[in-house]
This record gives C-alpha cells, structure tokens and sequence, in this order.
C-alpha cells in the first residue's frame, strides 16, 4: 500500500526548468502548489549512484530534509543499446562543458560513437525516469517509468530538451523534438511514470 500525498505543497527536487515546466503540467489537475530546489537556493546534492532509481532518491531525501516538505525528484536518461546501456545515468554529464550543459554536443557525441561502434539500425534507445517521492520522515515511494524508441540522425525539431531531437518513440515517425509537447507529455516515459505515482499517491 502506498502512501498517499496530503499535503497542499510539493518541492520538485531539480534546478532542470524544462524538466519542471513538464512536471507541472502533469500535476496540474491535483491543485497541489508546486516549487522548485532553486527556489530554495539549494544546492545540487552529489549523485554518487550508478542507477537511476539510486540518484533520484539522494535528490528526493535531500530536498526533504532541507525544507520540512514533501519533495519528488526524478533521474532519467537514455540507454542505447548500441552502447551497451549508455550514456544512461550519466546523460546529462555526457552534456557537461566548462559553461553549462550543452546537449547539442552531446548529440554529436552519441552519434559520433555509434559510427564508430558500428552500431545496427534500428538504433534502439529507451529514454527512462525514475520518480522518487519523499517525505521529511524519510519515506519515499519509488515509481518508473520507460519509453522505447530509437535515436536517428540528423537532430529534428526544437521542442523538448536534452536528447529529444535525436529520439524517435516507437509507433512514430516524428522525434520528441518536433512532437507538440502535450502529445509527448501524454506518452513519455515520465508520463509512464507519473502515470504510477498519480495512481499510488494522488487518485
């Protein structure tokens, strides 16, 4: 039995603005008052884990613990096969440059790999996330979520983030990049996820 979320506001455990903007139009219909880590000033807490599951609740349970409050946090990424898995929970750090993150270079670099792997078409790929809902109390619920696809080349389209344009969800062929972002919110894999935590914790 899950517990479920009574509270009447929620810290989003990122300082990701894309992620956040997602997060809020999924949890819109609950009227639950949404803020952010950066709104608190805090600071990024290390990710030392190597699962997705792992880092999300070092997030979570941090955020918690900082502001008295009820907080969720997500890890996700993506697993291409054609590199055993990668970049995986590093994906973001496979975009880190000494100014920022910069994900059209790391677009390259993935692609860049799989040339040189030699990889087989289909390029499949899954984008996964991990929600971690934590209390101040040190509980927390665990839901995941999985979107299978592919990654195609050349980039597509300037919606989304991170590795969308470079991401084909199975069933279409239009990349998370050029797909109108309520339909992708309707079928990601965070919507896979928020999908069980709507059902565990809020309906």
């Amino acid at each position: 039995m899950t517990r479920r979320f009574e509270g009447k506001e929620l810290v989003i455990a990122t300082h990701n603005n894309g992620k956040l903007v997602e997060i809020q139009a999924l949890l819109a219909p609950f009227g639950v008052s949404l803020t952010s880590a950066a709104d608190y000033n805090l600071d990024e807490p290390e990710e030392t884990e190597n699962t997705f599951i792992g880092n999300a609740r070092i997030k979570a349970h941090y955020a918690a613990k900082a502001t008295g409050l009820p907080a969720l946090a997500d890890d996700s990424g993506i697993q291409i096969d054609g590199l055993d898995g990668a970049p995986g929970v590093y994906t973001a750090d496979w975009a880190e440059t000494p100014n920022g993150r910069d994900f059209k270079m790391a677009m390259e670099k993935t692609w860049a790999k799989l040339e040189e792997a030699n990889a087989p078409y289909p390029r499949t790929a899954r984008f996964c996330c991990t929600l971690v809902l934590a209390w101040p109390d040190g509980h927390d619920e665990v839901f995941p979520g999985v979107m299978e696809g592919e990654v195609v080349w050349p980039m597509r389209g300037d919606q989304g983030h991170g590795y969308d344009p470079i991401f084909q969800p199975a069933g279409y062929d239009i990349t998370f990049g050029e797909m109108d972002p309520e339909i992708k919110n309707r079928i990601s894999h965070r919507a896979d996820a928020f999908g069980k935590l709507v059902q565990g914790c809020f309906a």
